[in-house]
């Protein structure tokens, strides 16, 4: 029997809703665990590029043990490793956290580099105001970096979609899962892993073209702007309002 023959074609759709649950599994897993990733990657982004050596440090160790380690090793630790110290986490939220964490690394990278390419001298002449550390980023440079980062936001949320594939592996009720339970089950391999490939692929692909769009919209970089006056105009803003 071929492997896409009519009749596995036929056991398929008789058995849609499970890919239908798990794409909701998978949809779910993603939603939170990009969440998790960009407010991680947020706050280590940011703390990379502060004057604190301390916090810089703390930003290093964690974007380079997560980068340069597979995604799968720290899959296996939360869903293996952790119950013999008696810390027992729900598959879901492994799968969450997971990928929420490793994807973080990469976050804070785009996140740092983004601030890291706009002009120096905007930092000074918010110095020279009085703003503080979070006031220069929240006001002036996030706001700016924001356009160099949209596009690498972009592929690494492509790529965690990707990866929650691997849940497959820990039984995460995920879109994988699904269709390797159905497919070892009646042997419909072929179009058990068609349709997946075909859902991953309506997620992914305006993702791409979303990040290339981004990427011709904003790839040139902007001319720097004296933002002295912006900034003597918000200070005396905050004096008028005391």
């Amino acid at each position: 029997m071929s492997a896409f023959s009519a009749q596995k074609w036929e056991k398929l759709f008789q058995n849609i809703d499970l890919f239908i649950q798990g794409f909701g599994t998978t949809l779910y897993i993603v939603l939170l665990g990009l969440l998790l990733s960009l407010v991680l990657g947020a706050i280590f982004g940011v703390i990379s590029t502060s004057h604190n050596k301390v916090l810089r440090g703390i930003a290093r160790v964690y974007v380079e043990f997560f980068q340069n380690t597979p995604l799968l090793v720290q899959i296996f630790f939360l869903y293996n490793a952790l119950p013999y110290v008696g810390v027992f986490i729900p598959v879901k939220t492994i799968g969450i956290v997971g990928v929420g964490i490793y994807h973080g690394a990469y976050m804070a990278e785009v996140v740092r580099t983004g601030i890291e390419a706009t002009p120096k001298g905007q930092r000074d002449a918010a110095d020279s105001q009085g703003f503080s550390y979070v006031q220069t980023m929240l006001y002036i440079i996030l706001p700016q970096a924001l356009k160099v980062m949209l596009p690498p936001l972009t592929n690494v949320a492509a790529n965690l979609i990707k990866n929650t594939s691997i849940l497959a592996i820990i039984a995460g009720g995920d879109l994988m899962y699904q269709a390797d339970s159905f497919a070892s089950s009646t042997l419909a391999y072929g179009p058990a892993y068609v349709v997946v490939g075909i859902l991953y692929f309506i997620i992914c692909f305006p993702l791409a073209r979303l990040s290339g769009y981004l990427e011709k919209r904003f790839g040139a970089t902007p001319k720097p702007k004296d933002y002295t006056a912006l900034l003597s105009a918000y200070s005396m803003g905050k004096g008028a309002a005391k």
